[in-house]
C-alpha cells in the first residue's frame, strides 16, 4: 500500500503531544499536515486512537468526507469537507489525551486514509467499527504517533 506523509507543526513523531491539546489543557485539535494523496481517492478519512486506553482502542478524533487532496488543517478546525463523529467521550469532534493520571504515557495513534469510495459507518462508531469499514477500501494511509501523561 503507499504512504500518505502525515505530520505535525506542533510535535514530532513518537514525542509528547503539547498540553492544550489534552482535554483538561485547551482540548484543541492539533494543527495536521498531509501529501502524497493518490489521484484516484474517493476521501480521506482521519482516525486518532489510543490503544493504551484498556481492552478496546479510545477513539479521540473521526473526521470521514476529507476532501482528497494534499493540504492539512489549522490548529482547533475541522479539515476541508470533512465530518466529524461522535468521539470516545460521547462529544462530537476532538476529544483530547485524557489518561489516568500516573499511568504510563500513553500513545495515541494519528492516521490519515485514502480511501477507494467513501466510508459507511453507523454513528457512533467506535475505533473497531472504523477498522472494519476501511477494510479493503484503503490506497494509502499515513501514520503518526503523539505520546501524553498526566
Amino acid at each position: 500500500m503507499a504512504g500518505i506523509l502525515l505530520r505535525s507543526v506542533a510535535f514530532n513523531d513518537h514525542d509528547r503531544i503539547p498540553a492544550r491539546f489534552a482535554r483538561d489543557g485547551g482540548n484543541v485539535s492539533p494543527p495536521l499536515e498531509w501529501g502524497d494523496v493518490p489521484d484516484s481517492t474517493s476521501e480521506l478519512v482521519l482516525l486518532v486512537e489510543d490503544p493504551d486506553a484498556g481492552r478496546t482502542p479510545f477513539l479521540h478524533w473521526l473526521v470521514t468526507g476529507i476532501e482528497p487532496v494534499p493540504g492539512g488543517v489549522a490548529e482547533g478546525q475541522v479539515p476541508v469537507g470533512g465530518r466529524e463523529w461522535t468521539n470516545g467521550f460521547g462529544a462530537t469532534g476532538w476529544g483530547g489525551p485524557h489518561p489516568p493520571a500516573g499511568d504510563d504515557p500513553h500513545r495515541y495513534f494519528f492516521r490519515l486514509y485514502a480511501l477507494r469510495k467513501p466510508i459507511d459507518l453507523a454513528d457512533p462508531p467506535d475505533a473497531a467499527a472504523v477498522h472494519d469499514a476501511l477494510k479493503g477500501q484503503e490506497m494509502a494511509s499515513g501514520t503518526m504517533v503523539g505520546t501524553f501523561a498526566r
